[in-house]
């Protein structure tokens, strides 16, 4: 365990029992690939050398170097995972593990975290890696001005300083045991500081196992070796390529030509077309995602709790399950938490296809008939237009009219995400529930896509971050659960794997699904076989 983690030590209770607790959790969030024939695509050990090359699905115009801004799996994976680290990392085991960090420890009740730094971190200039550079790679994402959606978990910070030549200091608004879990953000990478302050973000380089040699927003970024990497023996590509392939269509066509050797998120309906070619297998990963229709809790006709039921009574999940996703996913009960991680609950009642209840709520609402408009992308996720639809048609059944509005792929997390009252988002799902409750249902989150504002969740959003005690931790999870699940703005439509696609030459070891290519770290972590 002091390998892992010099942090997470007694906050009011014993170093041992805590750290106890903290395995346990991480145990709790594990999770593991399948393959379609297991063993084959990782069956030799690690080699070095070759050119990988990712398909993904998820790109924009708008993409950015500055890590404030990196909404989507191309940003996460090429920027985050290949050119930059942070702190601390995600094993693919789901616990926490200290990355440019040597070790960290807690004190003061877990208000005050103390980080060492990694002796003989450097950048791709071959500076060293500093305190300031941490402090302004904090730094970045907070104050009044910021707009980076690591701005809410950084908001519990209350300074973070330099402290020598090795050490940073962050003081806590008030005790989180999960705070190293926090600077594992992808938001969060560390990058050189300004002389004057400031992140130099325009530099273009980062302390990761590769270089950017180029990058083209929302189309493609390549990147060579860095062969002065702190993590020893890694990566092993002398080269990786990111192309965005928004058509999965055509995505696939690239893996099955070689033209990319993974493509993310298969078109489900082709699984078993892919299965029987033998240069293929399919990587099924476990994980914390969910599919969702988010509704705007904060305006017409949404505003009303009894309209937001009347919807989730309204939609047949087990029908689009089985029709959308052929039943590899399960069908949700609007409960953003996955079973798979720490302290979920499945709250009751479920949340089943019944169009009476529908019509009950829609009338203690006001309303005989309801007619509302659906936003969804095709990459917002994957079949969420013909979720979208078949919503429709069981809606219809309780008078709610919803008209499913196409979007574009390119600019929807942009111009339609937030700004829209009900719209189609995939969540990849976090490793805590304080992660996830902070970031996507705190009022005022720069990402709470259901404008959710309710005083007694956001109690217990502190205290449950500091409690030490797992029975009371775990009771106060799941009232704010039960919240969100009776009076949340959120539609959970499925839980589902990650299901990608892979060249058999590629090789990897369990892989992480916390956040997707293997927590982001693909890269790093894969290798080629001859």
């Amino acid at each position: 365990m002091s390998e892992r983690n010099k942090g997470m030590g007694h906050l009011h209770t014993s170093r041992r029992e805590f750290l106890s607790g903290a395995a346990a959790l991480a145990g709790v969030a594990g999770v593991s690939s399948v393959l379609s024939k297991p063993g084959i695509a990782n069956a030799a050990g690690p080699t070095k050398g070759g050119f990988m090359k990712f398909g993904m699905g998820e790109g924009s115009q708008t993409d950015s170097l500055d890590p404030a801004t990196w909404p989507s799996n191309f940003t996460i994976a090429a920027l985050g995972g290949s050119m930059c680290n942070n702190l601390t990392e995600i094993l693919p085991d789901g616990s926490v593990v200290p990355d440019l960090a040597e070790s960290y420890e807690p004190s003061e009740g877990a208000t005050k975290w103390v980080f060492k730094l990694r002796k003989g971190s450097t950048f791709h200039n071959g500076k060293d890696v500093t305190p300031k550079d941490i402090v302004e790679s904090i730094r970045h994402h907070m104050g009044k001005d910021s707009r980076s959606a690591a701005k809410d978990i950084l908001a519990q910070v209350a300074s973070v300083e330099a402290d020598g030549n090795d050490t940073v200091i962050f003081k806590l608004a008030s005790g989180s045991a999960d705070f190293p879990f926090m600077l594992a953000d992808w938001h969060l990478a560390v990058m050189p500081a300004k002389a004057e302050g400031g992140l130099d973000w325009t530099a273009k380089i980062g302390t990761g196992p590769f270089v950017l040699e180029h990058f083209e927003p929302g189309v493609s970024a390549k990147l060579t070796r860095n062969p002065n990497y702190h993590k020893e023996g890694k990566p092993y590509f002398d080269e990786v390529e990111f192309n965005v392939i928004s058509d999965v269509v055509a995505r696939t066509n690239a893996l099955v030509t070689d033209v990319v050797q993974y493509m993310d998120e298969i078109d489900i309906k082709t699984i078993n077309m892919l299965k029987r070619n033998p240069d293929i297998a399919i990587q099924v990963i476990s994980s914390t995602r969910h599919d969702a229709f988010d509704m705007n809790t904060q305006v017409e006709p949404f505003n009303n709790n009894d309209v937001r039921l009347a919807l989730k009574y309204a939609i047949n999940r087990e029908e689009i399950v089985s029709k959308v996703y052929f039943g590899t996913a399960r069908a949700g009960n609007d409960n953003p938490v996955a079973k798979s991680m720490p302290f979920a609950i499945d709250p009751q009642p479920q949340h089943t296809y019944d169009i009476e209840k529908a019509k009950e709520h829609l009338k203690k609402a006001g309303y005989d008939k309801l007619k509302v408009d659906l936003s969804a992308a095709p990459n917002s996720f994957l079949g969420s237009i013909e979720a979208g639809t078949l919503f429709k048609e069981q809606a219809a059944k309780a008078g709610i009219e919803i008209n499913v509005i196409r979007e574009s792929d390119d600019g929807y997390w942009d111009k339609v995400w937030l700004k829209k009252s009900f719209v189609s988002v995939g969540y990849f799902g976090r490793p805590t529930p304080d992660w996830l409750f902070t970031q996507f249902y705190q009022e005022g989150a720069a990402w709470n896509s259901t404008h959710f504002r309710h005083k007694r969740f956001n109690e217990l959003l502190v205290s449950a971050r500091a409690e030490t005690d797992q029975a009371k931790r775990a009771a106060q999870y799941s009232e704010m659960q039960q919240i969100l699940h009776d009076e949340g703005g959120v539609i959970v439509v499925a839980y589902l794997n990650y299901t990608n696609g892979v060249s058999k030459r590629v090789g990897f070891n369990t892989v992480g699904g916390v956040f997707p290519m293997d927590n982001g770290r693909a890269s790093e972590r894969w290798w080629l076989n001859a």
